[in-house]
């Protein structure tokens, strides 16, 4: 595989942006080596600046549900751009992923427009907190939830993937107002609930954890959330960032038959263009600046473009079939992931929930953060290059969920499980 214009690349952005890249994980420095760069991408396929073409299973960390490029999106975008970029005042696509947002999450009752991910789980904490009048919130061991301060003790994802148990910068006292549970424990869910539940004003939560790689909840576990923050007065936030309008079209809370009083949202509403929401109960929003007194601004919240790109992804994962089409395809891959690896005797398993995965180098099941972590990290790493030598782009860290597509097709399907046999082989 040739490198040579993704290292030049590599070695003047390591003068001027901090590790060469603009969000941590994209480095590989938990895999080794060095990243490659992007020139374009279509459909299921990424091609490098040296040539090099991928089967994608990143997807942009997961917007690209409808795969790269799309034609329907790039025209939205084309089309809104032409009467300009950025406008400072309302325009009427605001008004209509807002009713496309309430429309498909029951949940949601008003919706708020931001930036990103990372907005939006900050500010569904400010509306807990002002609406409650308390200051403590809770967290789960292994999910992220952006790089807020509250959110950067014992998170997943990029954090793990650098080994840092928690980051530097953090205030102490504001530390010690977030409290964690280890995921998927019934009991220290109810004990902490017990011992402090009048001081929690919310409780976050990834409802299917996508930065611990893919660990799904235990039947019944987050019903039991569900109720004990019902019983103690607690907010209950779904971040659905990653989840939202993909594991179903009205996310892990449509799946499950949960609702949160406030939802998180990203990555999909924005079609592959910057953005992010938060929404849930009208009484709970209607606190929010200018309506109530927790303030909460943007300059480029509700960005026209973002929402031509996000409406026109909304409209083709709405058709008929789509997500029983996007599971079937999680599962073909997955399957035959789990049959490679028998056939080369690898203790290895996968998680997956549809148009989501998980891959361990380990025996099954994952049902815990621990579990995860106790997955052979090394082994991803040798694969993860393997798998890239031979096509394949796979997420830089074990612990990191993949992404499918409707782009990704059975011919893509089964040059990643050629590739995944070979790379089997040689581990």
């Amino acid at each position: 595989m040739k490198n040579d214009r993704s290292h030049d690349l590599f070695t003047r952005a390591l003068e001027l942006i901090p590790g060469g890249v603009n969000s941590p994980v994209r480095a590989f420095k938990s895999v080794g080596g060095e990243p490659f760069f992007a020139a374009r991408a279509e459909g299921a396929y990424l091609f490098d600046v040296d040539g090099n073409r991928f089967v994608d299973y990143v997807g942009s960390w997961g917007p690209m549900i409808a795969g790269h490029a799309h034609p329907q999106v790039l025209d939205a975008v084309a089309r809104t751009m032409r009467d300009g970029l950025s406008f400072g005042v309302p325009s009427a696509l605001e008004v209509t992923m807002a009713e496309a947002i309430t429309q498909i999450m029951p949940s949601c009752e008003m919706v708020r427009m931001v930036n990103s991910g990372t907005e939006a789980t900050l500010s569904a904490i400010r509306v807990a907190r002002g609406a409650t009048g308390r200051t403590r919130i809770v967290k789960f061991e292994g999910c992220y939830h952006g790089h807020g301060d509250s959110f950067l003790v014992k998170a997943g994802s990029g954090v793990m993937t650098l080994g840092l148990p928690n980051s530097p910068g953090v205030p102490a006292a504001l530390a010690d107002l977030t409290l964690t549970l280890p995921y998927n424990d019934f009991d220290a869910a109810t004990k902490l609930f017990d011992e402090v539940g009048g001081e929690i004003a919310g409780l976050i939560i990834e409802p299917i954890v996508g930065n611990a790689n893919c660990i799904l909840p235990r039947d019944g576990y987050l019903q039991h959330l569900r109720e004990l923050c019902t019983r103690h007065g607690t907010v209950l936030i779904f971040d659905e960032v990653m989840t939202g309008f993909r594991v179903a079209l009205g996310g892990a809370q449509q799946l499950y038959g949960i609702t949160p009083d406030l939802s998180t949202f990203g990555k999909i509403i924005g079609g592959g263009m910057p953005v992010g929401a938060y929404g849930g109960r009208r009484d709970l929003m209607a606190q929010v600046a200018p309506s109530g007194p927790i303030y909460q601004a943007g300059t480029l919240s509700g960005n026209p473009v973002a929402m031509a790109a996000g409406l026109a992804t909304l409209d083709l994962i709405r058709a008929p079939g789509f997500h029983a089409a996007l599971e079937r395809g999680t599962h073909r891959l997955c399957d035959g992931l789990e049959a490679a690896a028998r056939e080369a005797g690898i203790a290895f398993t996968t998680t997956r929930a549809p148009g989501m995965f998980g891959l361990y180098f380990r025996e099954g099941p994952v049902k815990t953060f621990e579990d995860a972590k106790a997955s052979d990290t090394a082994r991803f790493n040798r694969f993860f290059h393997a798998m890239l030598e031979r096509g394949v782009y796979l997420a830089p860290s074990a612990f990191e969920a993949g992404f499918m597509s409707s782009a990704h097709g059975d011919a893509e399907i089964a040059l990643t499980l050629a590739a995944a046999r070979e790379a089997f082989t040689n581990l």
